[in-house]
């Protein structure tokens, strides 16, 4: 393959913005480099310039796509006084039907079984999203906010949990709506944590403008 060009900083956004697209579309299998390529208006040898494979694609998508959303996580998260609080907003912008890039998880999965690489980058991500969530827990802990239990347990159950919800509203089953997965895990949260989460986010209300 030929050297990247040294522009490359400028391009991959664009291809990574169009592969998204066209993954959450037509899937993983679906997908070729040509379809990237004509989205983002190049040729299929210019988008091999910057990624081998359509795997390839979809694990830096997906890696971006978390980069993003942790950026987001840590400035959001810094305006909410509590930990009760930051693990409801934690659980509503997860379930938000309104999010895609769900998408490129559910896709992704299937394929971390039979790709190394993609299985690498699905379990850092995971262990990385497990981690924040057991902060949160071990933060309203200290704080006597919740009740006690292995913070990195509890994240395993949440992050299993929400997952599996999220599978059901990324689908539109009928049943498990982003209101009714949030109700949902915040009713396991209200059990295992001792702590009331069904109920209006009252800090919620300071949160500046701006804010989710």
């Amino acid at each position: 393959m030929s050297p990247r060009p040294a522009t490359a900083h400028l391009r991959r956004p664009e291809i990574l913005a169009a592969a998204r697209e066209v993954i959450r579309e037509r899937g993983v299998n679906g997908t070729r480099i040509a379809d990237v390529a004509e989205r983002v208006g190049t040729s299929p040898p210019a988008v091999l310039y910057y990624f081998e494979s359509k795997e390839e694609l979809l694990r830096e998508a997906l890696t971006e796509v978390e980069e993003r959303f942790y950026a987001e996580l840590q400035s959001e998260l810094t305006r909410i006084p509590s930990a009760r609080d930051r693990l409801v907003w934690l659980v509503e912008s997860t379930v938000d039907s309104g999010d895609y890039d769900a998408v490129l998880w559910i896709e992704l999965w299937p394929q971390a079984l039979r790709n190394e690489e993609l299985a690498a980058t699905r379990e850092a991500l995971d262990r990385r999203w497990r981690g924040a969530i057991a902060e949160i827990i071990h933060e309203g802990q200290q704080r006597g906010e919740f009740a006690g239990g292995d913070p990195d347990e509890l994240a395993r159950l949440t992050a299993s949990l929400l997952d599996g919800l999220l599978i059901q509203v990324a689908l539109e089953d009928s049943e498990v709506s982003s209101a009714r997965a949030e109700e949902l895990c915040l009713a396991v949260l209200e059990r295992e944590l001792g702590c009331a989460f069904r109920q209006p986010v009252g800090s919620l209300a300071n949160v500046p403008s701006g804010g989710y």
